[in-house]
């Protein structure tokens, strides 16, 4: 069972709540896929859902990653990589 738990432990979610949080995930990957590959035809459409997309899983899942506050409040002591001053 530890195999199953151990990652979503350390990010701190249950298995069900990070089971949750990765089902949502690849539903809006799988959303974004469909509407990039639809504006590769018509360029016209979608100009803007893969990079908010991309910028809305990016926040989700590397700033705000931590369920539970103490893992919050480290998390918000690391800089992100990512992420450049303007």
């Amino acid at each position: 069972m530890k195999f199953f738990t151990d990652h979503p432990k350390s990010v701190g979610e249950t298995y069900f709540q990070h089971m949750g949080s990765a089902f949502s995930f690849s539903g809006k990957m799988l959303v974004a896929g469909v509407a990039c590959c639809v504006h590769g035809v018509f360029p016209f459409l979608f100009t803007t859902t893969g990079r908010e997309t991309v910028e809305d899983l990016h926040s989700r899942m590397v700033l705000h990653r931590h369920r539970d506050s103490q893992a919050q409040l480290k998390a918000k002591t690391v800089k992100d990589p990512v992420r450049r001053a303007a």
